[in-house]
Order: structure tokens, then C-alpha cells, then sequence
């Protein structure tokens, strides 16, 4: 080492690119200095003896809710749920109101996140038939995500169902395009489907032909394009098993809840509360979405974080809004799948950091490596933790997750070099910044 590190981390069992390494690493001016052993040099030191130290979790869907929708969440209390689960960088989507779809609606978001956001950020632009022809220039803007597009509708009013709009979206701009992949003709044609009351329904309505539908007709429409894509919330294993067959130009993410959710059992017990889109889907669903997993077939893990109030959920079916909270607990259920063999650390580090980097050309996160942002989420493998409402900072408190008890406890969230949180205890302020891409260059 060249220069002395501000801190250094010791002791720690330190998840690099060479695997699992009991060794210390060391840090100055927010990136990472040093790897080896025995790298004090009269810095603050943190000792992490017992503790594992995984490459910074990067949830790349989130719904903060901001602006217009403050009452469910907004920007601070969001990004708070996320350090405190160990979250070090979100992708936060368009569908606020009002929608995020202009340079001046970007441009309005970060200055609200500036010393607001927790964690480090990046805003999706939502498409439009509309902002089509804009989109090239739109997803340059420096801390933007990049292009959501919605085929089928949720919460709020973005929405493109139909071929030629999409084909436009897709011919404006280079970026991977995140895609929601729901049919919306065949909803629309199914909302007799729905039982009032009865939210074990949402599923049949929101069926799987509606997701294979969309899923078939993004792809046909990205390959002549010649236009990434990535396919959000992947509900299906057969729509795992298409995109499979077409990873040249196709990317893909799960949810923990679809991966531990199962509606035989979700929908007696939580009501509307397990209601989202796409819908929690029956427990062969969820072991086929597993199955494929194994496969390798999922690039990266998100927590669709989409608060609403008790009060919003708790109306009757299908007045009832979809979406679930998730970026807090978003680890700690990952975390708990590991310890029971479902999957190893390995896999999972690869969907929550070095994955969504290579996915989305993110610059200087992703892994632990010298060089790289000093971004660490550390976690105790032996503990044990219980989801508790009083541990949740959602602003919409509750969680369907609420009373588990689970193997591995998250106990700090360092961004940057800064320790954000520390068991349980948050920094005196926030220092989220926004996130750098590969392609997201001033326009000129």
C-alpha cells in the first residue's frame, strides 16, 4: 500500500472474486485499498471476527413511491428499510405520480434523494407511446437506471401493450430495457376471472398465459430490434425455460417472495396482503422457479418493493391494491434459503451484486476488489432472526413476512466506507449517491 487507509476491516471471512478468504481489507476515501492480511497501519479498525463480508446487495426494484404517493413510502423511509437490511444500492422505478417519463421528472427525483437516500440510487424512465422517440437521450441521463417498460398494467398509469409502440421503445437507445410481462389484452379480457372477495383468485386472472404471452411477444420484438431486455418478477418456470433459449438477447430476475410464497398456503393466511403482480402462484410454481435457479438461469434477485397501507390492502378483492414491501427482509430470506441448502452464498452474491453489475454495466460495484466502491454488507451466518414489525422502517409497517424466525442476521451496511448501519443503529445522516453505468453518459 501506497497510502494509509481511513479504516480498515479485520478478521472478517471477505467473499472475493477468489472466493471465501479470511482476510482484511482496507480502505481510504471511499474505496477499497487493500486486500491481505494484517493491514492496520494505525487506521480505525472494525473487528468482524465471526462475521461473513458479501460485495455491497444491490436491489435493482424498488418502488419508493415518490413523489405523489408519500403516504405509502417515500425516498428517506424507503432507503432506510434498505441499509437496515443491507441494502447498499436500489434501482427505484417510474410509476409515481407523476410519472417519472421526462428529463425534468428525473432531474426532480435526485434532488430529492440528494442527503435524503440511505443507500446508493438510480431512477428508471418509464415508457410511453408518447416519450418513445426521447428515450435515447433519456436513458443517458447521468443516475438514471435505465428504460422500464410496462406490457401489462399495475400501479399507476404507465403502460405499453401494444407491438408498435413497444417496437418504437425498443429502436430508441442501447441500454438493457427492464420489462414488466403481462399480457394486457388477455387480462383484459379475463377480469371476469376475478372473485370478489376471494384474492386466491388473482392468479387465475393474472394467469400464466399472460406472462408467456408477453414473455414471447418482448422477446420476438427485442431480437428485431437488436435490443436487450430484462424480464422483471419471472413468475413461471416455463417462461424460464424460454428465456433459456434466448440469453443473447434476454436477461432475467426473481423475487425471494415467489420464491417462498406459495398460494395454497399465502392466500388463506394473508388475504389481500399477498396479492401483487405477477401474482404469488402455486407452490409448483415456486419449485420450478427453483429448479431453474439451479439451472443458473436467473441473473439477479429483486425485492419489488411495493408498499401500500394496511388500509389500502385490507380492502375487499380486486379493490385491493397489488404489491408487498420487501427490500428490508430481501436478505435476510435469501439468507435463510442458503442455510437451508437451497441455494449456496456463492449463487447467491452473483444475483445480489456481481450479477445486476455485468447486467447493467455498473461502474465500481458489484464485487470486492481493489479499486472498487467500498460497499460491504455484513452478515452473521450463525445467527438467528425473527421478523418483527417494530424492526421494520417501511412507512406501510407491516410485512407478509412478519414472525418468521430465520438462520443468518444482517448486522452492518457499509457504502462507500461509510458505515451506514450497525446493528440495528443507523449513521447520524444519509449519503446516498447516485449510481454510475457504463452507458449513461452526458448527451455530446
Amino acid at each position: 500500500m501506497n497510502a494509509a487507509p481511513d479504516l480498515v476491516l479485520a478478521n472478517g471471512t471477505v467473499h472475493t472474486p477468489n472466493g471465501a478468504e479470511r482476510i482484511d481489507v482496507a480502505l481510504r476515501e471511499g474505496r477499497i485499498l487493500a486486500l491481505g492480511s494484517s493491514l492496520l497501519s494505525g487506521a480505525r479498525r472494525i473487528d468482524c471476527t465471526g462475521l461473513d463480508l458479501l460485495p455491497g446487495v444491490i436491489d435493482s426494484q424498488v418502488h419508493f413511491r415518490e413523489p405523489g404517493l408519500e403516504h405509502k413510502e417515500d425516498l428517506e423511509s424507503g432507503s432506510r428499510a434498505a441499509v437496515m437490511g443491507g441494502v447498499t444500492a436500489v434501482f427505484e422505478m417510474p410509476n409515481t405520480h407523476p410519472n417519472t417519463d421526462t428529463a425534468d421528472r428525473v432531474a426532480d427525483k435526485l434532488v430529492r434523494a440528494d442527503r435524503r437516500m440511505w443507500c446508493d440510487h438510480a431512477f428508471y424512465v418509464g415508457a410511453t407511446a408518447e416519450n418513445a422517440a426521447d428515450l435515447a437521450e433519456l436513458e443517458r441521463i447521468p443516475g438514471t437506471a435505465g428504460v422500464k417498460i410496462f406490457m401489462g398494467a399495475s400501479t399507476g398509469s404507465l403502460l405499453v401493450a401494444e407491438d408498435e409502440p413497444l417496437a418504437r421503445v425498443l429502436a430508441s437507445g442501447v441500454r438493457r430495457v427492464a420489462i414488466h410481462a403481462e399480457d394486457e389484452p388477455r387480462m383484459q379480457a379475463r377480469r371476469d376471472q376475478r372473485i370478489a372477495g376471494d384474492p386466491s383468485s388473482h392468479p387465475v386472472w393474472r394467469d400464466d398465459e399472460s406472462a408467456m404471452l408477453a414473455t414471447r411477444r418482448i422477446l420476438r420484438l427485442a431480437r428485431a430490434a437488436r435490443r436487450p431486455i430484462h424480464i422483471l418478477h419471472v413468475t413461471t418456470p416455463a417462461e424460464l425455460e424460454l428465456i433459456a433459449r434466448n440469453r443473447d438477447i434476454a436477461s432475467c430476475e426473481v423475487t425471494p417472495q415467489h420464491l417462498t410464497l406459495a398460494g395454497e398456503d399465502a392466500y388463506p393466511r394473508l388475504g389481500s396482503f399477498a396479492q401483487m403482480n405477477p401474482p404469488i402462484r402455486s407452490a409448483a410454481h415456486r419449485d420450478g422457479l427453483w429448479h431453474w435457479l439451479r439451472q443458473g438461469v436467473p441473473d439477479v434477485l429483486g425485492s419489488d418493493h411495493a408498499p401500500h397501507t394496511r388500509e389500502e390492502k385490507a380492502k375487499p378483492y380486486p379493490d385491493s391494491p397489488s404489491g408487498m414491501p420487501g427490500v428490508q427482509t430481501l436478505l435476510p430470506l435469501m439468507l435463510d434459503h442458503v442455510a437451508k441448502g437451497h441455494l449456496s452464498l456463492a449463487r447467491l452474491i452473483d444475483l445480489t451484486s456481481a450479477g445486476v453489475q455485468r447486467i447493467f454495466g455498473l461502474q465500481a460495484k458489484g464485487r470486492i476488489a481493489v479499486g472498487y466502491d467500498a460497499d460491504f454488507t455484513v452478515v452473521d451466518r450463525k445467527g438467528r432472526f425473527t421478523i418483527t414489525e417494530d424492526w421494520l422502517e417501511s412507512r406501510c409497517g407491516w410485512s407478509p413476512f412478519t414472525g418468521m424466525e430465520l438462520s443468518g442476521r444482517v448486522v452492518g451496511t457499509i457504502i462507500r466506507g461509510q458505515q451506514v448501519m450497525w446493528e440495528g443503529q443507523l449513521a447520524n445522516e444519509a449519503c446516498g449517491k447516485p449510481l454510475t453505468f457504463a452507458l449513461a453518459l452526458p448527451a455530446g
